[in-house]
């Protein structure tokens, strides 16, 4: 790309359009700037890039802005058959997302995790014992810092550890990891990919560059992931909860790699099967990228849970509260509920993903959670799925505010009431960390309302 002589117009001004805009800007580029929620954080960003020279386009003037632009940069909460890059493809010109323009100008090697449930938690895992290991890691992507806002910043010498979404992977090309971790593949996200085979090809699309000098970390145990393997055209390592594979995997209670015992699971203190998953995959890319056993035992051994994923926010009248705000899709509230030690109630709700929540509700019938509260959105797509399976512990209401407090007063001292949604956030809020932030401040209040102090215990996360 030559940036003096093309016309870019970036969509989506959040952080990634934003940072985007800006390397755009610092560069020389000519930049439009579009956005159809222009308000809030989005709003103070237009008017730090318009002061910046980008030219900020409203609905009116969006089809000029088409006609004059040559490349589209696309931010990861647009799709793609949304009317903005159909109009650029129609036209036959160029569509790129702030990853890929990240990418293309990111001089770190990368380490990149892609999965449908925890990324976050390994990506955070991966970071921990590169930078005990002596290593200048730093991560980027989907985890809160755009890739493109890291180009300028970091080195040869440093090391990108990449969290990756199918999102992202719809715009982007050009990404090459050193190594390539994929957690697991679960159904996520049919709103906006339409079918399994979409999301499967766009999660086995991190590998499509990568060549026999590179890694691709798979998880054995899942059918999906596995296969991918079969046309990898790099090396494949695994990791495995079940079998000594080549790779990582649990054996009598330890967490090896190729035979060397790195530490005993009980020393994670991340509880769940789950994450002794996410920390195998971990070890198997950290040790090829030559981290020293010593170092990842160290870094795992301190690991604390990410925000929003199973994160204790302390008692209020003997009951504790978990925020799991972070957990959009059924597989990840199934999991947010393997680690509750207490009966449970449960708020469940949000945007519908597309999803058949019939399964979650099956799985739930005989465990831990004693209430189920429903609201948001799709909270009669939910009861009608709770009703097919005859589950009758429902408590039904509209606002997320209300949800909370009906969880809190059908909570019994010695119970928890956990917010795992199994759904979007975008019906009420920017993303799971407002939901999330919201959860918490509403737990700070009904604490204070009670005069109590804070008590937290430690949770998997």
């Amino acid at each position: 790309m030559y940036f003096k002589e093309q016309k870019f117009l970036v969509a989506g001004i959040a952080k990634s359009g934003a940072a985007s805009a800006a390397f755009l800007l610092d560069r020389g580029a000519s930049v439009a700037v579009y956005d159809d929620r222009a308000e809030g954080n989005v709003s103070r960003s237009m008017e730090e890039l318009a002061a910046r020279g980008a030219r900020v386009v409203g609905e009116d003037a969006l089809p000029d802005a088409v006609a004059r632009s040559d490349v589209l940069v696309l931010s990861p909460g647009i799709p793609i058959d949304h009317a903005l890059p159909v109009a650029f493809r129609r036209a036959g010109k160029r569509i790129i997302g702030e990853a890929e323009l990240g990418c293309r100008f990111l001089r770190s090697p990368v380490v990149a995790v892609t999965g449908t449930n925890g990324k976050t938690t390994t990506v955070t895992m991966i970071d921990a014992i590169l930078r005990a290991a002596g290593y200048g890691s730093f991560v980027c992507g989907n985890i809160g810092v755009p890739v493109v806002a890291c180009a300028d910043r970091y080195g040869y010498d440093d090391v990108a550890v990449m969290e990756v979404s199918s999102f992202q992977l719809e715009t982007l090309s050009s990404l090459r990891p050193h190594v390539a971790v994929i957690t697991n593949i679960a159904e996520d996200h049919l709103d906006r990919h339409y079918t399994m085979e979409n999301y499967i090809f766009l999660k086995a699309k991190m590998l499509r560059n990568m060549r026999e000098s590179e890694f691709a970390v798979l998880n054995r145990d899942d059918a999906t992931v596995r296969s991918f393997a079969q046309d990898a055209r790099c090396a494949v390592r695994f990791f495995s909860l079940r079998e000594r594979t080549e790779g990582a995997y649990l054996y009598e209670g330890g967490l090896y790699f190729e035979n060397e015992k790195i530490m005993d699971a009980a020393a994670l203190p991340l509880k769940g099967e789950h994450n002794i998953a996410n920390a195998l995959a971990a070890i198997c890319a950290a040790k090829l990228m030559g981290a020293e056993s010593g170092a990842i035992a160290q870094a795992l051994s301190a690991m604390r849970g990410v925000r929003h994923r199973v994160e204790s926010l302390g008692a209020v009248n003997g009951v504790e509260y978990i925020n799991d705000s972070k957990g959009t899709n059924v597989d990840a509230t199934l999991r947010a509920v393997s680690c509750m030690e207490e009966e449970t109630v449960l708020l469940l709700g949000g945007k519908d993903k597309g999803y058949d929540y019939d399964r979650l509700f099956a799985n739930l019938k005989n465990g831990r959670v004693v209430q189920f509260v429903l609201y948001g959105e799709n909270r009669f797509k939910l009861l009608n799925s709770a009703v097919r399976q005859n589950e009758s512990r429902i408590t039904l209401c509209d606002g997320f505010d209300m949800a909370v407090r009906i969880g809190a007063m059908a909570a019994k001292p010695g119970q928890c009431v956990l917010l795992s949604p199994a759904s979007s956030s975008f019906d009420a809020f920017s993303g799971y960390e407002e939901r999330g932030d919201r959860f918490a401040a509403l737990v700070a209040k009904m604490r204070e309302e009670r005069g109590e102090q804070t008590e937290e215990r430690l949770r998997g996360g």
